[in-house]
């Protein structure tokens, strides 16, 4: 046994860490604020329409009636502690869902009746593939017009590759649903849309069908399991604990996902969901011990979930909490830890003092003395944490594998409305990079613009009215640009004259040189052929100066040159008047007199792009790519989906995160990086030069 963090006593077997996933708009936060209300967490039902819920605390939340941030909280079920964590559904939040999978021992994921597997529901699923994380199903708004229990089902099972398996048949459908028959116990319990009134047992209405569900369950169970298939070739009588046991088995295995069905809204389904989470999900014990490396020595460590085992905790998310401050959540993987401890951060190698433990209920906290194995908590203190870190006894150190997020997919230029704002948007900026892995914040020193990257339009825009609601600085946004550079085509030679008298001394530095086009990434090269002391090795040294900057500021269209090799071997130079200064500006001037002449083009980078999408949306994604000046390099096959390898211009991808969506019902993702410059096609340069593009 282990105290619990909310004043009872709770073994590790009785402990369920689970996170509530799905596409937007299945249902997640109201499933959620239900399991709240009848675990006796809250005692007041909230509306995600009205802005009440308990999960989505946040602004911007509860103006768009969306999940943006995942949010955890502490409940308890007959004896069960539940550390639940509602993520969001939106694409553009993935990084939410990613670090709180890496983190959970079981899923509970939930299905619109009627849409059944949607994009962000196969988006999860993967992530939840990724680490492993045994899951049920709740097939959620049975009460709709066209839900489909049977058809979510196979949906699942084609689309997601999964072996569901039904362990309640829906009673009723769609306005007339009003329970379900839960083919373990062979029992019929029929819901009252009153959140009060508790389910009722009642006769099971068609007992034929009943049968039919329950076999299929049986059989499905018989081909995994070896002990239920011993009972059912000997014809021996299968209990609901030999169901229970087996369903429990195969789930923790991965092997089955049971699913049961309900309506969130109407309160119906929700107690047998909470009773199937303590029967069916793994607790820590059920969990395979944590893998880890000694950061001194890299050899592999383990450490078993229990409370005898030396510290280990991962960071998974950063908050800057206006009443706290820094908050860092982290999961208890062994071990246990007080406020005011000392632990080491394995990941940077230092060590930190946690202020003060917290347990968490959404944006509210509740303080504790010590966090044990199987927790989910929040820190205070830890000002080097960051996610994907670490934390552990310094006595015995480990380094967890850190958490990984994709790549951002878009970006936008910010500056300051007024000098004034200046201090507090970058003191903000860091504060939201801090707090989300997926938002990067660069600057360009070519274009002189702030640059803010994330994982789609809506993520940036909710940053940035984040700034302006919780950090209270003003900003404008604009579209950023892209990096365009110059380059020749053809060998040319060009001289440089710079002549002045002022009265007394005067300028004076003349050179020869010829440039010549270089591989592509070759950079810039200086060859000095000169000979016999005719320029001094000091103006030489001047010359070549010039030169770079000349390059640096561009000499075509106000771009940087690359790619060219500039040789210098002729001119003069005057006793008295040449200087430094004048050679320098005799090849910068040389330098525009051979370019000029040399064929000079523009190039623009090109990224190489990897699109993942559902076969029957190939052409879409094709035709658009061509619309794009794409060029296609390969198209693979990979299970249900296509992977589609391109290389597209940047400048062509701007706005591609929203179109992709579009073209392919949210069902495609795609990752993108740099490959390398190529010439801007002649059609297109009057444009860049103007402005347009």
């Amino acid at each position: 046994m282990v105290e619990d963090l909310m004043g009872k006593a709770v073994a590790l077997d009785h402990i369920r860490n689970i996170g509530i996933i799905a596409h937007i708009d299945a249902g997640k936060t109201t499933t959620t604020e239900r399991i709240l209300y009848y675990t006796g967490r809250t005692y007041k039902l909230g509306n995600v329409d009205e802005g009440t819920t308990v999960t989505d605390w946040m602004e911007q939340e509860r103006e768009r009636g969306i999940t943006i941030v995942a949010a955890a909280i502490t409940c308890h079920w007959k004896g069960y502690r539940f550390n639940i964590i509602d993520t969001p559904g939106h694409v553009d939040f993935t990084a939410e869902v990613e670090r709180s999978l890496r983190v959970l021992d079981g899923g509970i994921v939930v299905f619109d009746a009627v849409a059944g597997v949607e994009a962000q529901s196969e988006m999860v699923w993967r992530q939840a593939d990724r680490y492993g994380v045994p899951r049920i199903c709740f097939i959620n708004k049975m009460d709709r017009v066209g839900a489909n229990f049977d058809e979510c089902i196979n949906m699942i099972k084609t689309r997601l590759g999964a072996n569901p398996v039904a362990i309640q048949m829906p009673l009723g459908s769609e306005s007339s649903f009003y329970g379900v028959v839960d083919l373990v116990e062979n029992r019929a319990w029929a819901f009252d849309t009153e959140i009060d009134v508790p389910p009722k047992e009642i006769a099971i209405p068609d007992k034929d069908k009943a049968v039919q569900y329950r076999q299929k369950l049986i059989e499905t169970l018989a081909e995994q399991d070896d002990e239920i298939l011993g009972l059912y070739l000997d014809g021996s009588e299968i209990g609901p604990d030999d169901l229970r046991a087996a369903l429990r088995r195969l789930t923790v295995g991965s092997k089955i996902v049971p699913v049961l069905c309900g309506s969130a809204l109407k309160n119906q389904g929700i107690q047998p969901l909470l009773d199937a989470v303590t029967y069916y999900l793994p607790s820590p014990l059920d969990m395979p011990p944590v893998r880890g490396t000694d950061p001194k020595t890299g050899t592999e460590v383990l450490r078993m979930p229990s409370p005898d085992e030396p510290f280990t905790a991962l960071a998974f998310k950063v908050v800057m909490d206006p009443w706290r401050g820094r908050l860092v959540y982290i999961r208890v993987y062994s071990g246990s830890c007080k406020g005011g401890a000392g632990v080491l951060n394995s990941t940077q190698g230092k060590m930190e003092r946690i202020g003060r433990l917290y347990l968490m209920y959404a944006n509210q906290q509740e303080e504790i003395d010590e966090a044990f194995t199987g927790s989910i908590v929040a820190a205070q203190g830890l000002k080097n944490t960051l996610t994907g870190a670490t934390i552990c006894d310094a006595a015995n150190p480990i380094l967890l594998e850190p958490i990984r997020f994709p790549a951002p997919v878009i970006s936008v230029a910010i500056e300051p409305k007024s000098r004034a704002d200046q201090d507090k948007l970058d003191n903000a900026l860091q504060s939201l990079a801090e707090e989300d892995p997926t938002f990067k914040v660069t600057f360009n020193e070519e274009t002189g613009q702030t640059i803010i990257s994330g994982m789609g339009e809506l993520h940036l825009d909710v940053l940035v009215k984040r700034l302006v609601s919780e950090y209270k600085v003003m900003a404008n946004v604009g579209r950023s640009r892209v990096a365009y550079r110059e380059t020749i085509m053809q060998p040319a030679r060009g001289e440089g004259r710079f002549i002045r008298q002022t009265g007394g001394h005067g300028q004076y530095g003349h050179v020869w040189i010829d440039v010549s086009p270089l591989e592509r990434g070759s950079g810039f090269v200086f060859v000095d052929q000169t000979k016999g002391g005719i320029i001094p090795r000091n103006f030489v040294q001047a010359t070549e100066q010039g030169i770079r900057e000349a390059l640096e500021g561009g000499v075509f269209a106000g771009y940087p040159m690359v790619d060219i090799q500039a040789t210098l071997f002729d001119g003069s130079y005057h006793e008295v008047d040449s200087s430094e200064m004048a050679f320098k500006m005799a090849g910068s001037l040389a330098l525009k007199n051979a370019v000029a002449k040399a064929r000079p083009i523009l190039l623009e980078p090109v990224m190489k792009l990897e699109v993942v999408t559902p076969e029957q949306f190939l052409g879409d994604i094709i035709g658009d790519l061509n619309s794009r000046r794409g060029h296609l390099l390969a198209i693979e096959a990979r299970g249900s989906t296509t992977l589609v390898k391109a290389i597209v211009p940047l400048g062509e991808t701007f706005g591609y995160a929203t179109v992709i969506r579009s073209l392919t019902q949210g069902r495609a993702t795609y990752s993108m990086e740099f490959n390398a410059y190529q010439e801007v096609p002649a059609e297109l340069v009057e444009q860049i030069l103007k402005g347009d593009r």
